[in-house]
Order: C-alpha cells, then structure tokens, then sequence
C-alpha cells in the first residue's frame, strides 16, 4: 500500500517543501504555498501508466527513424497560421493563455468550426461552461459545423474515453485549471492536478497523433497559472493579448518547437467574433493625428512581420520635487533611460517636466528599435513643435546619446514606403543599405542631437 505524504506546493513557481512557507522562498509571492497530499512508496494508477508507457519505447537509430509524420493541418485564419508557423502539427500539444474576457474561448470556438469542416471531427471539452452556453456563442457568431462535438466534462478520465469513441482530429480542453484526475485527491486547478492532467494528454497527442489545444487561466502577473512544467509539457505556448478599452487582440507566440517565435497575429472584436486585421500598420495608424507635438511613427518588428505604432508623449510643468513618470505601452525603464539621455546629452529641462508616453491601440512594444521614436516624440512635445506627417523613426539609443543599428531594416523601410511614408530616420549605417524602396530618402543620423535637428527643428543633414 502506498503511504500519504504531505508537501507544500508553491502554484507560481511550482517550488515544492515539506512544510509551508507564508511568502515561496523561490519566488518570493505571498500565499502561494498550498497543501498537497500525494502518495509514496507504492504504485498509484497513474505512476502505474506512466511505467507502462515508457516500457514500450526502445532505442532507434537516427537514420532509421521515419519522418513522414504527415503535413501541417492548414487553419483557414492566416493570422493564426502565422503564429504557429504554418499550420498545426498532427500530434502537437498547444497551450492558450490570456486574461478573462479577452476572446480566448470565441476565438477557439471559430477556428474549431473552421477546422471541422476542412480537417475532420473536432471535440470541444468545456469545463467552465454548458452545451446551450456554448450553442448560444454559435448562434451569435454565426458558426456552422456538423463535425465539431461538444462535450461537459471536467472528469479526465471521461473525455479519454469519449476520445477513444469518437476519435477527433483536434481535441480542445477549456481549461486546464478545471480539469482533474481521479487518482490525485487535490482540487481541480492544484499544481498536481494541472501537471498531471497535462502530462497525460501530452502522451495522447504523441501516441494517436490527435492535435490537443489547452486553455489556461493567467495570474495577476501575467503568466500562465500553475506549475511552470505545464509550459515544458506543451510544444507551443500561445497568448492573446489586449487592451480591455480596444478592439484589437494580440495572439503571440512566445514558444514555439514547430515554427518562429515571437510571431504576432492581429484581431479584431466585433460583434461576429474575431477578425483577421491583415494590415495591422494601417489599422493603428488609421485614427492618427497629423502634425501633432508629442506624435512620432516608430517602426517595430513582432517576429518577422513588421508593424508601424503610433507613440506619443505629453510633458508638462510640474510643481512637484519628483516629476512623473507614467508609461503606458513601454518600459518603464527604457522611458527613463530616454528622459536621461536627453537632459544629460541635449540639454533638455526634463527634471523639472512630468512625462507621460503612450503606444496608440493598446500594444506593448518592448524592442529597443522603438527608442529613438520615443525621444522625438517626447523632443517635440517639450518643443511644442511636430514631428513631419511623412517620417518614420528606427533606432536604438545608446547611454551616450549615440544611435545605434536595428536588425531587419529592409523589412522595416519596406513596410515604410508600403504605407506611403517618405522619409525614414535612422541610425547611419556602416555600409550603403541594399533594396532600399525607391522614392523613399533616408535621414542618417549618428547622435540624438543629430535626429532630434533633423526630425523636430527640421535641419535635415
């Protein structure tokens, strides 16, 4: 017989001790410590699976192992097609977090109706919500698909079964957190249920080929809620992101082991569900103000696709000791390496200026190739001067006030010139720029100063 053990496990980080800690000594969260009991020195029916499993493998040489594990199953949304690098992989396992509310189970409900007619059955396991809930989302985004299977059930056990019946190409669990195992007597959602619910649907999709998607709930940080091997489990980790007052969504990809990672697809919310944004340049400079101080067109990169952002900056007297320091889109550490670097080697007064800087549509953009925007958006509003309608800024600022070079730049000055953009600002290079698009002048510049003559005092060099 298998004896309880009681260990304490931590749901941020997954640290595991013998005995409970108000604050996790790994990552240092409050009340994250929780009881789980589990079962030692026998062997539990999922250990017991779990040894037979891995007795079926055996050693294979490299040249004899076949690669012909069948193609990409094509998603007909290319903006997800993006993110997963093509396609989703037969057997892979894939893993959707976001925060509530955001579009993650609309979204889902689409590309299993797009999938079910094109790919073959599809099993949608809700454990968060009803088949008449679900069936009223259909009605409403207009969703049509005799093969798509829908399935209440939080019990693990039960939807393997139901698997085995019916045998889908795609298998959808939404959520991860409330689903459970009956040889674990912790609650659903605990670090040992997720971990092993996680694991066993892992060697389901190796074993059958079935494509698995997992819907995970976010902590307040940000991140996907349980242990962090729930991440190693998966062989993409995908999240959609979006500001709560905007409709467009953010589908990133921040793992990848099939495919590119750091790939971005944009979406719309509108009242039919998800849309495909295929220009999403054009989108989030649709609503920009021309010739106004404190606005500068900044030409980022998500991934391989490039994408030009609207950032503004206001500063404004202060009457306090400590001027703000309010970013909203950007880090707040390179907002204040920017505002250093322009009292220190400009000469601007911004110690005694509260500054506030904002990303137009609700992106975060986090790529220093988005600093030499940001100073010339805050340069302008300090001037009360505007940036030119028809410039582009890229550039990367260095603690010297120098300009620094960005990868990519054809791609960049490209997606430019593609939206009818003139002018480029941007580092000097050290060698002649090749497929630069025609008609398009660059401004080379080597310093802040340099940029902030050409861009807002008009001095072009």
């Amino acid at each position: 017989m298998a004896k309880l053990r009681t260990k304490y496990v931590c749901t941020n980080c997954g640290y595991q001790s013998p005995k409970g800690f108000g604050r996790c000594p790994n990552c240092g969260q409050f009340n994250t410590m929780i009881e789980e009991v589990e079962a030692v020195g026998g062997k539990t029916p999922a250990a017991a699976g779990r040894r037979a499993s891995s007795a079926a493998s055996t050693p294979q040489r490299l040249s004899e192992v076949s690669a012909d594990v069948g193609e990409r199953l094509f998603v007909p949304v290319e903006e997800f097609n993006r993110v997963l690098g093509g396609g989703i992989v037969p057997g892979s396992i894939i893993l959707l977090g976001g925060e509530p509310g955001v579009g993650k189970t609309t979204l889902l409900n689409q590309i299993c109706a797009l999938l079910a007619q094109s790919v073959g059955r599809v099993l949608y396991v809700s454990g968060e919500e009803s088949a008449w809930q679900i069936k009223m989302r259909a009605d409403r985004l207009g969703l049509q698909a005799e093969e798509l299977f829908l399935l209440t059930e939080t019990n693990l056990t039960q939807v393997l079964d139901q698997v085995q019946r019916i045998n889908p190409a795609i298998l959808v669990i939404d959520s991860i957190q409330t689903t459970y195992t009956d040889e674990h007597d912790s609650s659903p959602g605990s670090v040992t249920q997720v971990r092993e619910c996680g694991t066993r649907l892992q060697h389901l999709a190796k074993s059958s080929g079935i494509s698995v998607f997992l819907v995970g709930h976010v902590t307040k940080e940000g991140n996907i809620a349980g242990p962090k091997v729930l991440e190693h489990i998966v062989d993409t980790v995908l999240y959609l992101e979006g500001d709560p007052f905007q409709a467009y969504r953010l589908l990133r990809s921040v793992k990848n082991r099939f495919g590119a990672t750091n790939e971005v697809g944009v979406f719309e919310m509108a009242g039919d569900g998800m849309t495909e944004v295929p220009n999403p340049s054009e989108a989030f400079l649709a609503e920009r103000v021309v010739n106004a101080p404190g606005s500068a067109i900044a030409v980022t990169m998500e991934g391989t696709r490039p994408l030009l952002v609207e950032v503004q900056a206001l500063t404004s007297p202060t009457s306090f000791g400590n001027p703000r320091r309010t970013p909203n889109g950007v880090d707040i550490n390179r907002l204040l390496l920017i505002s250093a670097v322009l009292s220190k080697r400009v000469g601007l007064k911004l110690h005694e200026q509260d500054i506030f800087v904002n990303v137009i549509g609700g992106l975060k953009v986090s790529e220093p190739a988005t600093d030499l925007a940001m100073a010339m958006a805050m340069a302008s509003s300090y001037f009360d001067k505007p940036v030119p309608a028809d410039l582009a800024i890229v550039g990367e600022v260095g603690l010297s006030g120098e300009l620094r070079a960005v990868g990519q730049l054809t791609s960049r000055l490209n997606e430019a010139a593609k939206l009818g953009f003139k002018r480029v600002l941007l580092p000097k290079p050290r060698r002649k720029l090749e497929g630069v698009p025609p008609g398009l002048k660059l401004l080379e510049v080597r310093n802040v100063a340099e940029a902030l003559a050409a861009a807002v005092k008009g001095e072009e060099r």
